[in-house]
């Protein structure tokens, strides 16, 4: 006999969510999916605040039948506020990473440890899983 996996009211999720760290956007986020991104590292910081754009990642994750699995991505917050996929330069790549991976245990011990529910990296993930870049 097999129980079924039981999920933290929305509610609590999107307030212990947005407590790890200024990443969750809501408004992109529902009930069974949440989006999480960060602006690491300013491209033009000579640029009036609302034309900047930044260098980051953003994170999806998805509700499964036993928890979340989760894909991310690496490009540019353009200054129409959308991410355009893209290699991150040399220059910005140890800034954008260090906030990953600052995140990601955040993230791992409120949805493993404290609601006890899997996080994954999904089937269709193109970039390395998070627990192996955490170990580098």
């Amino acid at each position: 006999m097999t129980t079924a996996t039981i999920f933290p009211p929305h509610g609590r999720l999107i307030s212990k969510l947005t407590a790890i760290g200024p990443y969750l956007r809501e408004k992109k986020s529902q009930p069974q999916r949440f989006f999480f991104d960060c602006l690491a590292s300013c491209v033009n910081a000579e640029k009036d605040p609302e034309q900047r754009e930044f260098w980051g990642w953003w994170l999806v994750m998805t509700a499964t039948d036993t928890g979340y699995e989760y894909e991310y991505d690496f490009g540019r917050y353009n200054a129409a506020g959308e991410w355009v996929n893209g290699r991150l330069p040399a220059k910005h790549h140890d800034a954008v990473f260090k906030t990953l991976i600052d995140f990601y245990p955040k993230l791992t011990q409120f949805i493993v440890d404290e609601c006890e529910l899997t996080l994954v990296p999904a089937a269709t993930l193109t970039q390395t899983s998070l627990a192996e870049l955490s170990d580098k």
